[in-house]
Parts: structure tokens; sequence; C-alpha cells
């Protein structure tokens, strides 16, 4: 798992998936202020990355989940990535919005997922995780049964952790945070001096730079 993790954070460096800027930090839609950004959409952009990921959800999940009868992705980040899985994995797929559509049959879950049915949750990136947990409550409203979630990225942050674990969902990432910026260092994409800001924005992220 740890030699993934290194594989994953050295690709999404490598295709500029991450940026780094202290003096001019990013603003979440938590209202939080952050030194890093990462955009695992451009993944999508490149066919061996986007290939290696699809084939690194796919090992886990043959791993982890064995018995997975369909693949679910949250909305907008994962479609694209649960939809490449499912059709390697051969399984049914559908994805989770995060609000119900506004019109026509005003669905939350776009596609079919049965009650009883067996789903892995596929999530791009994990901050605190209150969004991907509202796609899970989502499947498990209808009758589905969460056998967890795989996301590519986590921030780790322990309110996330506490998060996951209140809702009794097994979270995988195939990368997080440490991994990533131990490789940003090595490769030279980050200084010392901004390695220090990012360690220090990841210990209290609600009050950094303000």
């Amino acid at each position: 798992m740890e030699k993934m993790q290194v594989e994953v954070a050295q690709l999404l460096l490598q295709i500029n998936s991450i940026k780094v800027q202290p003096s001019n930090p990013f603003s979440w839609a938590s209202g939080w202020k952050a030194p890093i950004y990462c955009d695992n959409r451009k993944i999508l952009s490149y066919p061996a990355a986007r290939s290696f990921i699809r084939d690194q959800f796919v090992l886990v999940i043959r791993q982890r989940y064995p018995e997975a009868e369909a693949i679910a992705g949250v909305a907008t980040g994962a479609i694209a990535h649960g939809a490449l899985v499912a059709g390697e994995l051969g399984l049914p797929f559908a994805y989770v919005r995060s609000e119900p559509k506004g019109h026509g049959l005003e669905n939350l879950i776009e596609g079919d997922l049965k009650p009883g049915q067996k789903v892995v949750i596929i999530e791009d990136l994990v901050s605190t995780g209150s969004s991907s947990l509202k796609a899970v409550r989502a499947v498990r409203q209808i009758g589905s049964h969460v056998l967890g979630m795989v996301a590519i990225f986590t921030y780790d942050f322990p309110q996330s952790a506490e998060n996951f674990r209140k809702e009794g969902v097994e979270l995988i990432t195939l990368s997080r945070y440490q991994v990533l910026i131990s490789q940003a260092l090595a490769s030279g994409k980050i200084t010392e001096e901004q390695l220090e800001k990012l360690m220090l924005w990841r210990e209290d992220p609600a009050n950094w730079g303000r």
C-alpha cells in the first residue's frame, strides 16, 4: 500500500495536479484558507495517468471488496473515474449528486442501485469528509449496502477520520497528504520553507491564514 501511495503522489506531481502557494492561499468552499490545492480532475487529461489511477482503484477493490456488486461515483470529480473502474470490473455504475436534480425526476442518485446491493463508492478527494459521507448516506437510504469508499487522495485531517469512524465507513485512499508533501520536497517541487508552512497548515487548517 505504501508503494502505491508513493507512486500516486509522484504521478500527481508529474502532471502538476498539485498547486502550492502559501503566499496566495486558495479558498475552499468551507471557508478555510489553504496553501495547497489538489486538482485530481487533471488526471483525466493524461491517458497514462488516467489508466494508472483506474488500475489502482481496481486493484484495491479486488483485494478489499471482492464481493462488490456495483460502483458509485461521487459527483462531479469521481464520475469519470468511477465509470472507468466499473467498466474494468464489469459492474453496474451510478453516481451520486451533491443535491437532487432540480427538474425532471429530481434524482439524487443517477443510475440504478438496488436495495441490498453491495456498493463501493469512488471519490476523488477527501478533506473533512462531509460531502463524501453525504453520498454514503444517500446510497444507504435506498437500501444498498456500502462496503467502503476508495478515494484518490486525502488530506488526512483528524476531523475526517472521526467523521468516517462515526459513520461506520472504511476509507481507503490511493495516496495521502504526508506522502505527497514528502515526495514534493524530494523532487524539488517545494522548498523546506514551504514544507514548514504546509505542516503548520495541516495542524490547524480551520484557522490558518486568518
